[in-house]
């Protein structure tokens, strides 16, 4: 498997089983959300335009993807939910890459504002350095969100020129 910059295309039914691999082999998540991302992307591939599916692909092998959406009751603002990363993968620029391209697709979509949600675990580190390399900002932190312990972090980007704070017309 090469791990250089790839394809981005989209995920389809074909690599549902390939998700699934992904996600559960990153070795961060729980049953329940390994099952919430494949459930997110069966939901996207019925025409739920609420989940938004990219991967990055080595040929026809599915070696990352990223899932996002528009945050409901919102104006403009989107939910990063998934960055996954082949672990062989990792660290070779490829969710960089997908990162890249999401924000891109929320820029020519008129969004303005990305929210991220992460673990406070010890095991989650990399992640959190990965999206405050990239210039998001940790916004809150809820406390024993997940389970005692395993504080919810809250990341977000501001995706235009402007300042958030305004006030709306």
């Amino acid at each position: 498997m090469s791990c250089s910059l790839h394809l981005l295309r989209p995920v389809g039914r074909a690599h549902r089983a390939r998700l699934e691999q992904l996600t559960r082999g990153a070795g961060l998540f729980r049953p329940e959300e390994v099952a919430t991302a494949v459930e997110l992307l069966d939901e996207s591939l019925a025409g739920d335009d609420d989940y938004r599916f990219v991967g990055a692909f080595d040929g026809d092998q599915l070696i990352g993807y990223a899932c996002w959406g528009p945050t409901p009751g919102t104006v403009a603002t989107s939910d990063l939910y998934w960055i996954v990363v082949d672990r062989g993968c990792q660290r070779s620029g490829v969710g960089s890459q997908l990162l890249k391209d999401v924000e891109g697709r929320l820029t020519a979509d008129g969004r303005r504002l990305v929210v991220v949600e992460t673990s406070s675990r010890d095991d989650y580190d990399a992640t959190r350095k990965f999206y405050e390399a990239r210039g998001y900002t940790r916004a809150a932190t809820i406390p024993g969100y997940y389970a005692p312990g395993d504080d919810l972090v809250i990341y977000t980007k501001d995706l235009t020129p402007g300042d958030l704070a305004r006030t709306a017309p």
